[in-house]
């Protein structure tokens, strides 16, 4: 799922009461602890871009939406209704600029809750109308009084940010409601990002090159308008993921030796893994993940970028002896798994899943995963931690701690904690200002000779 996908046109054929009954159903979904990738991949084919736009804009809104829900009608109603009510509440919040005129939202609302709840539907009247009659006055109340109202996210979270990043915690709250830009990765092996704008321009499609091979769209759009995505000259993959492959194979006298045997530990969906033979086709890559459903999907991702020089396996990181033929890697990169916090802009859900006892919970799992792989790693060799976090716990805490537990282990260059903020260290190469990559964390871990 990606939060840059656009409404097609025809699913605005569609009647907005539809789109609104399958919106609330994703939210629900999202409300009960399902992904809104899971909740869209139910819906009907010809309603998915719709409720996909929609269900976006309502989780980025959604904080607001329950406060103002709980105001006006202190008792919850049925599940369906009240996801209904969330809905559009959220669609409604003087903050969102709404697709849809409030009129129109009201009621095509109703419309739906005729459909979906018919008993329902003078209540959903009344709790919307009496919403704008009073809005004003009652989003400012909000706002002033509940965190989750003002900043749109749960309070754990905003409490976490703001012992994290002191400075810069409103900021990180407010860019995280904002829709991230579609970026592109241009392969390698065909071509530069200056030539492949200009090849955009052609198809008249704007866009800005980053460094050699980044390009930033000015309008997202969907990967079938993209000069040569099909036959593999491009991919989708953000900033500051691109920066994890240059980050391990190194440069100069630091580079990986010919024929380097790599481990990409937490390879799915395998964007890193397709860079990483990009720029190193020699390689003696081993792409590992847990979930053989999501290995599928690295190796389909290969097989579009015609990169033969991975084996895949499923297999869990931590259980070497699954896995491990025993002989040692000169590099490992391991994007472990974290709470995503610094990809919130793509995914606006995940703000909603996630539970602040989450945090102590992935931390733990991202020290097994380091402490069994750096065995792996040669004399000499290194290995790569990445997160898409901006939580400190996952990142410089995280390492911190590692370097601690390992006397043959130091810190080699890496860009540390990386903010969805445009005051990050610039992308290399890049000649004009450009949006903010996703939150990430990198560390690049050298093991003594």
């Amino acid at each position: 799922m990606n939060s840059t996908a656009a409404t097609s046109s025809h699913a605005h054929s569609l009647p907005l009461s539809r789109l609104l009954a399958h919106t609330a159903d994703a939210v629900a979904a999202v409300r009960s602890g399902r992904s809104l990738t899971e909740a869209l991949a139910a819906c009907p084919a010809p309603a998915r871009p719709g409720t996909q736009s929609l269900s976006f804009h309502v989780m980025r809104w959604m904080g607001g939406a329950e406060a103002a829900r709980e105001r006006l009608a202190p008792r919850m109603p049925p599940p369906r209704v009240d996801a209904l009510l969330i809905t559009a509440l959220a669609l409604l919040w003087p903050d969102a600029a709404a697709p849809y005129p409030d009129h129109t939202l009201v009621d095509q609302a109703v419309a739906c809750a005729h459909q979906i709840a018919p008993k329902s539907a003078s209540f959903v009247n009344a709790i919307l109308r009496r919403f704008l009659r009073e809005r004003d006055a009652l989003v400012a109340d909000l706002k002033a009084t509940l965190p989750v109202a003002r900043h749109q996210h749960p309070r754990w979270w905003i409490d976490q940010l703001q012992r994290d990043w002191p400075r810069q915690w409103t900021e990180l709250l407010a860019e995280a409601n904002q829709a991230a830009p579609m970026m592109l990765r241009v392969h390698a092996g065909h071509g530069d990002a200056a030539r492949y704008v200009a090849e955009l321009a052609a198809a008249g499609l704007g866009a800005v090159a980053v460094g050699a091979h980044a390009v930033v769209l000015d309008q997202p759009v969907p990967v079938q308008l993209l000069p040569g995505f099909a036959e593999g000259r491009v991919s989708v993959q953000d900033l500051s993921a691109q920066r994890a492959a240059p980050l391990l194979l190194g440069t100069g006298p630091d580079a990986l030796p010919a024929g380097a045997r790599v481990l990409d530990a937490c390879a799915a969906p395998g964007g890193k893994t397709a860079h990483l033979l990009e720029l190193r086709p020699d390689l003696e890559l081993l792409a590992l993940d847990s979930d053989a459903v999501r290995l599928q999907r690295v190796a389909e991702t290969l097989a579009r970028l015609h990169l033969l020089g991975a084996r895949t396996a499923a297999a869990d990181a931590r259980d070497t002896a699954a896995w491990w033929d025993g002989r040692p890697f000169d590099a490992i990169l391991l994007d472990a798994p974290c709470s995503a916090s610094g990809i919130v802009r793509r995914h606006p859900d995940v703000r909603w899943l996630r539970r602040a006892s989450d945090i102590g919970d992935l931390a733990r799992t991202q020290r097994a995963l380091l402490d069994t792989l750096w065995p792996l790693v040669r004399p000499g060799g290194r290995l790569v931690y990445a997160t898409c976090s901006v939580f400190r716990a996952e990142g410089a805490g995280q390492i911190s701690a590692f370097l601690q537990r390992h006397a043959d282990a130091s810190a080699g260059q890496a860009p540390g904690h990386l903010l969805p903020l445009t005051d990050n260290p610039p992308q290399a190469g890049a000649t004009v200002p450009v949006p903010a990559g996703d939150g990430f964390f990198y560390a690049r871990l050298d093991k003594q000779p």
